[in-house]
């Protein structure tokens, strides 16, 4: 698997005519080896971080029972964002999802800027999932150290992804499957307790929501503050859009998911937090350490602790597993375009981006290490520097939407079978939100040096992309004007 791949025939990758799969190969060239129930589940599960278990209670914390509005807000963002995604992904499935889009509507220092720092925020992401798996596999097995854990899993998950896209597609439908199983079953044994009903007590009524302080303990303010604690949790949304192009039928999966993220973000994230903030007082210390932890207590549920890390680390694991997928084809991409090495746009026998995979584990490693050694230094800095990177990506989408409506509806008015809603206002008013929540994060002393460094980062990145692209031959330059597929023999 290590040695160098033999590289594939470049093919269009905004799905202009003649660019169509082979039989069991998708429009850009990758093996179409996800199933339909793969995809089902990427979708489901892929609403559902790590960060909903882990972080919560940080929010919770934060906002008080006023985290269900943050959580609300932020989920509307969601899911006007993933329909205009849905829309462009729709009528042009690629592995490069949201920054092709950028590419042809924006320009190419737009899809290089956006791709790169998508890249980069998942590859740290690797580190931060690794590292969290091995402090929970420490706590079972302290024989074993704790970055020999963080290895294994980082060597498992990444044999998986370069044997097939298939066997990455079967570890994420059981690992989405037991986080929404888990999920399900949290918010019904939540529900009966609230009503009184078996493994509960007496009905608790609004006390938890009203009293304490109040729904808002810590004032309105407290609802944005809780608003930058959750996004993160919301990211990987977006990547049924990507593993969509490896399915035998990419649009159908993309309506499908489009058209599901506004219960699955209600059931999931909605449902599971009401029954925390409504069961017990927002300000229990066991609520800020870990919420669903101390619900599953107070219920008397037995071994709640260790059926929350079974459930925590394979939260984790799916998180690591689909963020090695992502930050691998989106580095295909690049490469296809000619935005990043040409070796990163090659495959292996099993249909499967080698390169950019051993390219994206190798980062991953790199800030492993750093959060061991370095943890308030380096790996705080590559944290901070793409904590923002959610934000910037939905900004990247809504305003690429907008070009790119007006060139579906030119070109091929036959492939707009998913709509954004009121086009353009809609559009135009999620800009001005995330761009409010932006300028907020500024105005936030806890959100302040996260979106400073992360500002810092993509500044770095455009300038790299701007210059780059002033020095690219005049006849690529047309290519990309001309909303053309730009191969990496190209560059």
């Amino acid at each position: 698997m290590g040695a160098h791949p033999p590289t594939t025939k470049a093919v269009p990758t905004t799905g202009e005519p003649g660019g169509g799969p082979t039989e069991g190969q998708s429009q850009n060239g990758l093996q179409a080896g996800l199933k339909n129930r793969h995809l089902s589940m990427i979708a489901i599960g892929g609403v559902i971080g790590a960060g909903l278990f882990v972080g919560s209670g940080a929010g919770i914390s934060a906002a008080g029972p006023g985290i269900l509005l943050s959580y609300a807000l932020t989920g509307l963002l969601v899911v006007l964002v993933m329909r205009m995604l849905g829309e462009m992904a729709a009528a042009s499935p690629t592995s490069g999802s949201f920054s092709a889009y950028a590419d042809r509507a924006l320009g190419r220092w737009a899809g290089f800027t956006i791709g790169w720092l998508y890249w980069f925020f998942w590859s740290v992401v690797l580190a931060v999932e690794a590292t969290a798996a091995a402090a929970i596999l420490t706590g079972w097995v302290p024989a074993v150290p704790q970055w020999a854990w963080a290895l294994l899993v980082m060597v498992v998950l990444t044999g998986t992804n370069l044997i097939s896209v298939g066997s990455f597609g079967e570890f994420e439908f059981w690992f989405a499957g037991i986080k929404v199983v888990a999920i399900v079953v949290f918010i019904v044994v939540g529900a009966l307790a609230i009503f009184g009903l078996p493994p509960g007590g007496d009905p608790v009524g609004m006390a938890n929501l009203t009293g304490h302080g109040g729904f808002l303990p810590n004032g309105p303010g407290a609802i944005l503050s809780g608003m930058l604690l959750v996004v993160f949790s919301f990211m990987g949304s977006e990547i049924v859009t990507l593993a969509a192009s490896e399915s035998p039928n990419p649009v159908q999966a993309v309506r499908k998911a489009v058209n599901s993220v506004i219960w699955r973000i209600a059931l999931f994230y909605i449902g599971s937090i009401t029954v925390i903030v409504t069961l017990l007082p927002w300000n229990d210390p066991a609520v800020l350490k870990s919420p669903y932890v101390a619900v599953l207590k107070s219920l008397d549920i037995p071994y709640a602790g260790t059926v929350m890390d079974v459930v925590v680390l394979t939260a984790v694991l799916s998180c690591l597993n689909s963020g090695l997928y992502t930050a691998s084809r989106m580095a295909f991409s690049l490469g296809q375009r000619g935005d990043a090495p040409k070796s990163f746009a090659t495959v292996n026998k099993g249909g499967v981006p080698a390169v950019a995979i051993w390219a994206s584990v190798a980062f991953g490693f790199i800030a492993t290490i750093f959060s061991y050694t370095s943890k308030d230094t380096v790996f705080q800095f590559l944290l901070n520097s793409s904590g923002a990177v959610a934000l910037f990506v939905w900004l990247v989408i809504c305003v690429s939407q907008l070009r790119m409506r007006r060139i579906i509806e030119r070109e091929t008015p036959e492939r707009l079978t998913v709509r954004m809603w009121l086009y353009p206002w809609l559009t135009y008013a999620t800009i001005a939100l995330i761009v409010f929540v932006i300028g907020y994060m500024f105005y936030d002393p806890d959100g302040r040096e996260q979106m400073v460094l992360s500002v810092v980062a993509a500044v770095v990145v455009l300038a790299v992309g701007l210059f780059l692209d002033r020095r690219r031959p005049r006849e690529v330059q047309a290519a990309a004007e001309a909303g053309q597929a730009r191969p990496a023999e190209r560059k």
